[in-house]
């Protein structure tokens, strides 16, 4: 029974975007028993994949799991994270492995010099380079994301306007010019006259009393409310999702539903777009940008502010095309 060992130390969505190869792994490789290697923080995003074994994780160093690695005796590692870390855990586990393609060149071209010598796939496709010496190959069926019975929300806890019918607004992200601004957002949701729910972590509960605030009888704030798994519930739900680059996108398109996502700082080049999730161009859902800004990409991951000072990549968003998108298709 070969045993493999995959290593993707965070976040929500890059670990969510591992989960075809989980699947291929499990399915294509005979007997095939994985183990999954993931910072603590992280490890509810795995909890519920009935083909992961054990799940072992790290708070900072490998030593914390280092013995225990040792004795489990893979056969493979599949080194999805390629950083010092995964390096050291290759190390003390000393048994063949292979890591996925970075570009962290070809990312550094891209922002420092506007050279773009990034190649047109996505980090899926790559991470599935990781895998080809076993003989594993992608299926196309997508992403997928897994949570318990005890994450569905009784109907009784959310406003009667927004049990059935809505749209859920991921308005969170880790840095600010990943984040359109709030006023925009209003615009967007008064402009369209749809429900949503407002999806985010605790991090964003003021950012969703403000949207809620100008306009109550359109928004549910959610955020902060809902554990990870509850969120995903409310996103499978949804008739629609619009979001930032940011985890809760891709546990939407592992659900393969219509994606309006939103790109400021960070470009879709890099390869972290929805990913098949049935809808738009290549099954990307309908990416919104702003075209034409010598100044994006402006960082790998995004600044707290616009370095520019003018945030056009957010701000000059086209609204009447989102607002388009959200109306019922005919």
């Amino acid at each position: 029974m070969p045993k493999f060992l995959i290593v993707r130390f965070s976040s929500i969505g890059d670990i969510v975007l591992t989960s075809p190869i989980v699947r291929c792994v499990s399915q294509q490789v005979k007997d095939a028993t994985i183990h999954y290697l993931t910072k603590k923080s992280f490890s509810e995003v795995l909890q519920h994949d009935p083909r992961i074994e054990k799940i072992f994780t790290i708070d900072r160093k490998v030593s914390e799991v280092g013995d225990v690695l040792q004795k489990e005796n893979y056969d493979f590692v599949i080194d999805l994270h390629h950083n010092l870390r995964s390096f050291q855990v290759k190390k003390v586990i000393g048994k063949p492995s292979a890591s996925f393609p970075k570009l962290n060149v070809e990312k550094w071209l891209k922002v420092n010099l506007g050279i773009n010598m990034l190649p047109k796939q996505h980090i899926v496709d790559r991470y599935f380079e990781t895998v080809a010496p076993l003989g594993v190959s992608n299926d196309g069926k997508g992403l997928e994301f897994f949570f318990p019975k005890e994450a569905h929300i009784p109907d009784e806890e959310i406003p009667a306007a927004f049990r059935e019918k809505y749209i859920a607004f991921v308005i969170g992200a880790k840095f600010g010019t990943k984040r359109m601004p709030v006023e925009k957002i209003i615009r967007l949701i008064s402009r369209s006259g749809k429900n949503f729910i407002l999806l985010g972590g605790k991090e964003d509960i003021g950012f969703g009393e403000e949207i809620h605030k100008a306009a109550p009888q359109h928004t549910y704030n959610a955020c902060g409310k809902y554990n990870l798994h509850q969120s995903a519930f409310l996103l499978k739900k949804a008739e629609k999702v619009i979001s930032h680059d940011t985890g809760l996108m891709h546990i939407a398109a592992a659900f393969k539903k219509e994606i309006i996502s939103l790109w400021g700082s960070t470009i879709p080049e890099f390869g972290m777009y929805p990913y098949s999730s049935g809808r738009g161009k290549d099954g990307a859902g309908h990416i919104m940008q702003v075209s034409g800004l010598n100044c994006r990409p402006c960082s790998k991951i995004g600044y707290d502010v616009c370095p520019k000072e003018h945030f056009k990549c957010m701000l000059d968003q086209d609204e009447d095309a989102i607002v388009s998108l959200l109306k019922p298709e005919t």
